[in-house]
């Protein structure tokens, strides 16, 4: 990566002193594309843990990890973080093929430390272990299998400028500003879906904007030396948002997020063609709630090319939960409905497949059987608490085809091969169940179940019914 980025954030930080006893613009901190600030989140470095400057706020050593002072004043202060996951999947029928059962036994390992130097300077660094074993896993991915990663590395400046909180970040990073099941951090996985490149961002408290320009990253199964910048695929663009007034729709608290992308990948893949793709995206989401009721809605158009056939793509995801109570705890009822359009996969026209750069395949399937690529599904479901500290979701989703002349796809893009081949529009059905269980602030089980009914489609294809079962212990500090 170039040098100049290194330059910018040394000249941003030099500029901070000047304004920095203005207080900084409140943009809402959930809505910033970062996650929550307060408590634990899956982005370690959002997290602020600046309230244990007062001893008297500490409980144990592992809050004093949180605040570590480095000169009398403790404006230049450490924060260490770190994730222990053990973890086991069971999933019969692999694949959708009738044959033995998989078992994965997966460990993850995390360590990260915050350095904050002043009110306007940071550097962050997070690295990561990965392992599996287990019966029938075949030849793990990088994200499963990592003996140790760089997973994180980063310099960051903020400040203020005529009145507008400004900042830049340079290095290895997550970069999730935009809608989750188009960019996300993939916490399924071991290791963690990371960026490399440059985000600048500008936030008032009622507008905010962010730049962007990445690469992938490239992971391999050794040491730190081969987890390296992927040349071949870039993600750009610009990410935005509004804070609506509160007054419409006679209260309510709702974000309008609009964005527009860019990825190049040099060595796309569709049908069975490997050719240079370009694939912009433009969309929006609106998300937050208005009274009892919780919308998440995203809608976004993908156009391009594809070798030198066209791209026109679309994805619509429409959530919306209704809670049974004032209480923020009490039950919800919901549904969400998503389309991902298909079609040109197996042609020589236009290409018609939708894709995410890199969004949460398991909000269709916790097994991965499916994506949100030729795709229709609609998914009724329920969360309640039946415990104190226990939280339980239940859900059946119904699941078709756009396109009956291309393929049913699962998590990675790969075909279910044949599947284009057979008449029909239903795919499957499928029932999941979700557990998470606090059995302390730093500790947490969470139980994920799975049962995938094949329908039409797949069945005349030769596939068959799935179970998914998996099991976690997090520990986090």
């Amino acid at each position: 990566m170039s040098p100049r980025p290194i330059l910018g954030l040394a000249a941003l930080a030099c500029a901070t002193p000047a304004f920095a006893n203005t207080p900084a613009p409140d943009y809402p901190a959930a809505a910033r594309g970062d996650g929550p600030i307060n408590g634990y989140n899956l982005s370690r470095w959002a997290e602020d843990w600046s309230i244990y400057r007062d001893p008297a706020r500490r409980d144990d050593f592992l809050d004093r990890l949180k605040y570590l002072p480095l000169d009398d004043d403790g404006d230049i202060y450490l924060t260490l973080s770190g994730e222990a996951r053990v973890r086991m999947n069971l999933t019969s029928n692999p694949q959708l093929i009738e044959g033995p059962e998989q078992r994965q036994d997966i460990v993850r390992l995390v360590a990260g430390a915050d350095l904050h130097v002043g009110d306007h300077l940071r550097f962050y660094g997070e690295v990561a272990h990965g392992s599996i074993n287990g019966k029938n896993i075949g030849t793990p991915a990088g994200t499963l299998n990592n003996r140790f990663v760089r997973q994180q590395y980063f310099a960051e400046a903020t400040g203020r400028v005529a009145g507008v909180d400004v900042g830049v970040r340079y290095g290895r990073q997550e970069f999730t500003d935009g809608p989750n099941l188009l960019i996300s951090q993939r916490d399924n996985n071991t290791i963690r879906f990371v960026l490399n490149g440059v985000r600048g961002w500008a936030r008032t408290p009622t507008m905010r904007a962010t730049i962007f320009d990445f690469e992938t990253t490239d992971l391999g199964n050794g040491g730190l030396g081969d987890d390296v910048p992927d040349k071949n695929r870039r993600f750009s663009g610009i990410s935005a948002g509004f804070v609506l007034p509160q007054h419409w729709l006679g209260g309510s608290r709702l974000f309008f997020d609009p964005f527009l992308w860019r990825r190049r990948n040099r060595v796309g893949t569709w049908g069975g063609i490997v050719a240079p793709a370009v694939r912009h995206y433009a969309g929006a989401r609106l998300w937050g709630d208005v009274g009892r009721l919780a919308v998440d809605w995203t809608l976004v158009h993908q156009y391009g090319e594809f070798q030198d056939r066209p791209i026109k793509a679309w994805q619509a995801f429409f959530a919306q939960n209704w809670r049974l109570g004032e209480d923020k705890a009490a039950p919800r009822i919901g549904i969400h409905m998503d389309y991902g359009s298909g079609g040109g996969g197996y042609d020589k026209g236009t290409l018609r497949n939708a894709y995410a750069p890199y969004g949460n395949n398991v909000y269709f399937s916790y097994g991965l059987f499916l994506t949100a690529t030729n795709l229709i599904a609609v998914a009724p479901n329920v969360t309640f608490n039946p415990a104190k500290n226990l939280r339980a979701s239940l859900e059946y989703q119904f699941t078709w085809r756009d396109d009956q002349q291309d393929a049913v796809y699962r998590a990675n893009y790969a075909p279910y091969v044949g599947t284009e081949l057979v008449a029909g529009k239903a795919v499957a059905r499928l029932a999941r169940a979700q557990l998470i269980y606090s059995i302390a602030p730093r500790l947490t089980l969470t139980a994920r179940a799975e049962y995938l009914g094949a329908g039409t489609v797949l069945r005349r294809a030769g596939y068959t019914d799935a179970t998914f079962l998996g099991t976690w212990l997090s520990f986090r500090f």
